[in-house]
């Protein structure tokens, strides 16, 4: 086993570069020139020549991505064009929002979907599976942004309950902070639970015709411990593969949500950097972004080896 895990992390280290290079490249392609954004079109061209020297963008493409590769794995993510201060400070001080706002998702989404796919699955054909699979298909088809507008307009407009936007900070005023994530993280969590409701009711579906479920009814096992005690737990391993998915598309699918309620997250940095041509912040937040989901992948590839004895025993 640990061969495998030490197979798998050398390959972790070459997509991540593989990935870090393909995304210097992109961002180099992009239209338009950051000096030229900063110093705007009246710019005379000594002025832009040496600004662009400045900011070492008259180097060849390979020298200035061996210079920012370097200065990543030292943890020198570079200087923000627009704000003047270290990129890695910016992603600290937003990832203390959107970490938190994603698990809150996470939690919310398993707290639904679980039960909800258990069941759905326990009662097939029945009215749980119908209200499962209308759940399902109106949370999948409902855009995560457009579900925080009608949270808005419900909770903040018409009933007064929850703040409309904005992060008070977690030294402020802890309680206000935490309220302050519960509205866009519910509308993070609706359309993912609605995806992992239909994944558990497949799974356990499939588990709950395997032999050694029957075996348990048999022996005199009710249909509840039968359920709960073999089919669930056996039915896990796509449930985590979907979790470890979705922690991944809950930090990309920030970028809206935070602007929807004005939060000082990474997804909100991200489109800021967009907008303000910050190239340097704009590649280092994808980089994030996609090692976040690279490291994930390893995550629950290992979850695999600890959740299925049989994996183990392969590896």
């Amino acid at each position: 086993m640990i061969s495998l895990l030490a197979r798998r992390l050398a390959g972790l280290i070459v997509t991540l570069i593989v990935v870090s290079l393909l995304i210097f490249t992109v961002m180099d392609l992009l239209p338009g020139d950051p000096a030229s954004v900063i110093l705007g079109t009246s710019a005379s061209p000594d002025t832009l020549a040496a600004l662009q020297k400045e900011m070492g963008l008259d180097r060849p493409l390979a020298v200035r991505y061996l210079a920012w590769l370097f200065g990543v794995l030292q943890g020198d993510l570079g200087q923000s064009y627009t704000y003047g201060v270290p990129v890695a400070g910016l992603i600290a001080e937003r990832l203390v929002v959107t970490i938190p706002l994603a698990l809150i998702a996470v939690l919310l989404s398993v707290a639904i979907a679980v039960p909800l796919g258990v069941q759905a699955a326990r009662h097939q054909n029945g009215l749980m599976d119908a209200v499962a699979g209308l759940f399902s298909h109106l949370s999948i088809a409902v855009p995560a942004f457009w579900v925080g507008l009608l949270l808005i307009i419900l909770f903040s407009t018409i009933l007064g309950w929850m703040p409309a936007g904005g992060f008070p900070g977690w030294s402020a005023d802890p309680f206000a902070a935490l309220k302050a994530l519960v509205l866009p993280a519910v509308a993070l969590a609706l359309p993912q639970a609605g995806v992992l409701t239909r994944v558990t009711r497949s799974a356990v579906l499939e588990v709950m015709n395997e032999d050694f479920v029957r075996t348990a009814r048999s022996k005199g096992l009710s249909e509840g411990l039968a359920l709960w005690r073999h089919a669930v737990p056996n039915a896990l391993i796509p449930v985590v593969t979907m979790l470890g998915l979705q922690f991944t598309f809950l930090i990309a699918g920030a970028v809206l949500v935070e602007n929807v309620f004005n939060l000082p997250g990474v997804g909100r940095l991200a489109f800021q950097a967009l907008a303000q041509r910050d190239v340097v912040v704009m590649q280092d937040v994808v980089l994030f972004f996609a090692a976040l989901v690279i490291v994930m992948n390893f995550i629950v590839d290992v979850a695999y080896l600890v959740i299925d004895p049989r994996l183990r025993a392969g590896a």
